[in-house]
């Protein structure tokens, strides 16, 4: 284990204090950063989770994928997670917390756009952070990829229906250019630059030399994350000394919203006997967001500066700490997962 994961709490720390102090005393610099976009995605955000992706992509074996089919256990408490429990769970976690908790100090209007951003995070299962949470946990690099793929397809089916029925409005427009652009930028393009970096290394026919590139390149993939990390508070920072009651009542909800979710899909897991390679992905990818589209559908529905796109900008704050606790837990339960999983075979 490098120095990078040994530390990883620490360097995540400081990329946030760094982030939120670059943002408080380079405003214009990072204002510029952060119009350059196209479709609410930010592409210097978006190289940066280029690169954290990356290295798991080439780790793909694609003659491997017929496999995921022999554990359909863990597509199905992924699905079950994201789309029967994690919307229903949000919703009523931001009504429990800006109705009941936090009545006495947020407006009603507030309080339902509080509500209404983090619903519409619960709808946007995560497409492009939950591979860099898999290679944390030494997830199935394979079974990752179908998980992703397949929760993409159906949110594009189900994300503005359910988001709807939730809002409770009559009409919500998704954002296709968010949508399909971040799939393309962070599952197809760099699925193909791994496809063909690997279909390279295996011509050249040395031995090890795939697994040699991969440990050459992986400390790039952590410098991805704290890249991403420092940006993100110090694209925010503003936002962070200009509202911190409201963030600090809005982030509450959300960790225990994901703490929740994480035991929730663990219990799972746990019941059904997967492996660590699988049970991991399978718990983190319904924790983590989609916060582009997130982003995207609340600014169309509610303005650039209302209470639901705040929320899901502190939903976007609040996943990356939470999340690489997640994965510490994850991997510190793994010996626990692979010998439950080793009583019976793990078959459907």
């Amino acid at each position: 284990m490098g120095i990078f994961e040994r530390f990883m709490s620490l360097w995540v720390a400081l990329a946030i204090l760094a982030g939120a102090a670059l943002g408080w005393l380079f405003p214009g610099a990072f204002a510029s950063i952060a119009h350059i976009e196209f479709a609410h995605v930010n592409l210097v955000i978006a190289v940066f989770i280029w690169l954290m992706i990356y290295p798991m992509m080439v780790q793909i074996d694609f003659s491997s994928l017929r496999q995921v089919t022999d554990q359909p256990k863990g597509l199905v408490l992924t699905l079950i997670v994201n789309w029967l429990i994690k919307p229903f769970t949000m919703l009523g976690m931001g009504w429990l917390f800006f109705r009941v908790i936090f009545a006495p100090w947020v407006d009603p209007a507030t309080a339902t756009e509080y509500i209404a951003g983090m619903v519409l995070l619960g709808v946007a299962p995560c497409t492009a952070m939950v591979f860099v949470w898999s290679q944390l946990t030494r997830g199935n690099a394979n079974y990752t990829l179908v998980q992703v793929s397949l929760n993409d397809v159906i949110m594009i089916i189900a994300f503005a229906p359910l988001a709807a029925f939730l809002l409770g409005v009559t009409d919500i427009e998704v954002p296709w250019e968010t949508l399909l652009l971040s799939v393309v930028l962070y599952v197809v393009l760099p699925l193909l630059a791994g496809v063909l970096t690997r279909h390279w290394l295996n011509r050249r026919g040395q031995s090890g030399q795939l697994d040699a590139f991969l440990a050459a390149i992986k400390p790039w993939s952590i410098l991805g994350l704290l890249a991403t990390v420092t940006l993100l508070f110090a694209l925010q920072a503003q936002t962070l000394l200009e509202q911190p009651l409201a963030i600090g009542m809005i982030a509450i909800p959300l960790t225990l919203q994901t703490y929740g979710i994480f035991i929730i899909a663990f219990m799972g897991a746990w019941w059904l006997r997967l492996p660590h390679a699988i049970a991991a992905p399978a718990c983190l990818i319904g924790t983590s967001n989609f916060f582009e589209l997130a982003v995207a559908v609340a600014i169309s529905l509610f303005g650039l500066h209302s209470g639901a796109a705040l929320a899901t900008v502190v939903g976007v704050l609040v996943e990356v700490p939470v999340m690489l606790s997640l994965v510490a837990i994850a991997n510190r339960t793994q010996p626990w997962m692979d010998r439950r999983a080793a009583t019976r075979p793990a078959t459907s």
